[in-house]
């Protein structure tokens, strides 16, 4: 290849970076665009993150000042059952939760007291199903007074214990927390059991793990337990995902460039080895076929099953690829370039369905084709093919 066809490649290439990164940038604006509006529309249909806080018991020692009571003990018991759904380029990871705490608390002064227990909803953009808040032997129903919260006021005789039982089911999205309080604070015999019917999870941020995990064949029964712990991080779970086709079509675009540096390089090699050098009008057209693979996955997972379009985006461009090189020098080398492309194009960017192994599944296919063309050439004179390139190009 001349110095002046492998400027012209050069140029053709960069051209083809650009096309990708004005892709790459549409399906992250139409898909952020998109999120945005669909996040609401989710939220509005089936609920929005749940933050549980604990049931406050306080006295009022003055008409200002507040004196809130530690409990004495939680049992509460939590049931999750995912439910991921679809809107637009993303999953968003829906759940029911049947939530049930049972919780005491004592008069520890030497004198009767009045005291008002609070109980605050974790969301209020959502519904409440079986919802029952009991303060020994009396049933709080909500009033609507205060915004979020149900109160009642009971009179506890000195030292006596009170139960308070607070059971619901509900739903919500993304990650369920539960709140000991808004500061550090003391938590006394403290339970809580957390069923899942999802295999995977992992948990928010400023969380504590759980103390016990157990496996079971719908999902995981997750068990905190504290005799008497002060903290002021939360407990919770965050529900497992799908992989979202907006975001994994822009990665996939922004990093097609490396993909076709890659495939030039392999074409280049072979062609000055075997005297089947192609015009740039060639790279071109390959680059094209390599652009389709992603407008095409762009535009089908809007449809389709993110894995169906992978399927069709990759036989659309590999047919095109290797039908045209078949037609331009001959099948055999046709097939050496769609193996090529195979590899640098297709599973390079399957590696962008698992997170966290992009990178090395790349540095990996890029070490083993290094070690395969150097291996192809280690005998090939590069002198004398030059001299050949210098006196065709005279």
């Amino acid at each position: 290849m001349t110095v002046g066809r492998l400027i012209a490649v050069i140029f053709i290439f960069f051209c083809a970076t650009l096309a990708w990164i004005v892709l790459g940038t549409t399906i992250v604006v139409r898909s952020d665009f998109g999120d945005t509006r669909l996040m609401q529309q989710v939220q509005t249909l089936w609920g929005s993150e749940h933050l549980q806080p604990a049931p406050t018991v306080k006295w009022m020692k003055t008409k200002d000042t507040p004196v809130f009571l530690d409990l004495d003990s939680s049992d509460i018991k939590v049931d999750l059952k995912l439910q991921q759904r679809r809107k637009g380029l993303y999953w968003y990871a829906t759940y029911e939760v049947a939530f049930d705490g049972a919780y005491t608390f004592t008069n520890a002064f030497r004198e009767d007291k009045a005291f008002t227990i609070t109980f605050t909803f974790p969301s209020s953009c959502t519904i409440y199903d079986d919802f029952e808040f009991r303060v020994g032997d009396e049933y709080i129903t909500p009033s609507g007074q205060l915004y979020g919260e149900v109160s009642t006021e009971v009179d506890v005789p000195a030292g006596a214990t009170v139960p308070i039982h607070i059971a619901y089911k509900s739903r919500g999205l993304g990650e369920w927390r539960y709140s000991f309080a808004d500061q550090i604070t003391t938590v006394k015999n403290f339970k809580m059991t957390v069923t899942t019917d999802f295999d995977e999870y992992d948990f928010p941020e400023a969380t504590i793990s759980p103390s016990n995990k157990t496996k079971t064949p719908q999902g995981w029964i997750l068990a905190w337990e504290f005799n008497n712990l002060v903290s002021d991080f939360d407990l919770g779970i965050k529900m497992p995902t799908k992989l979202n086709p907006g975001p994994l079509a822009s990665r996939m675009s922004y990093f097609a460039p490396v993909s076709l540096l890659f495939f030039f390089t392999i074409l280049i090699v072979l062609g000055a080895v075997k005297g089947q050098n192609l015009h740039p009008m060639h790279y071109f057209f390959l680059s094209a076929a390599f652009f389709s693979f992603h407008l095409l996955f762009s535009y089908l997972v809007d449809h389709l099953l993110v894995e169906i379009s992978f399927l069709i985006s990759t036989f659309v461009s590999l047919a095109l690829v290797i039908a045209y090189l078949g037609r331009v020098q001959s099948w055999q080398f046709s097939l050496w370039a769609g193996l090529a492309q195979f590899l640098f194009l297709v599973l390079f960017s399957y590696a962008f369905f698992y997170e966290g192994y992009t990178g090395l599944v790349i540095t990996i296919g890029a070490i083993l084709t290094l070690a395969v063309m150097m291996q192809i050439t280690a005998k090939v004179d590069w002198a004398e093919v030059f001299r050949k390139k210098e006196k065709t190009a005279v």
